[in-house]
């Protein structure tokens, strides 16, 4: 019995690590093309909208609204970056949001074409 358990408990616990894996993925993937949105919808693909943060402030209230916490104007201006960065979305497994917001602020002409 304990080896039956033993299996299912393995499985179970595969199955949550590969879980967190599509989220992270869809989470960074999502954010990139908020990200192009902003850019290529509201802002025209220019990398500076004319409205300047006022525009990113009205989104984010409006988004808050529509699907909740999350979509403030820094956060908004992150994924907009992101896009701007690493216009060639390739995500990887090992980095979180949390890593790309870190790894957009650092003013290094070295930066890596891609995450």
């Amino acid at each position: 019995m304990t080896h039956l358990a033993d299996k299912i408990a393995r499985i179970i616990n595969e199955g949550k690590n590969a879980l967190a894996l599509n989220i992270n993925a869809t989470i960074i993937q999502t954010y990139w093309n908020i990200g192009r949105y902003i850019v290529e919808f509201e802002q025209s693909g220019k990398s500076k909208s004319q409205y300047g943060t006022a525009m990113l402030t009205r989104l984010a209230k409006i988004l808050r609204a529509k699907v909740g916490r999350g979509y403030s104007r820094p956060n908004l201006n992150n994924m907009r970056k992101f896009y701007l960065l690493y216009p060639n979305c390739q995500t990887s497994d090992k980095l979180t949001w949390s890593h790309i917001c870190e790894l957009i602020t650092i003013d290094d002409d070295l930066k890596p074409i891609c995450v």
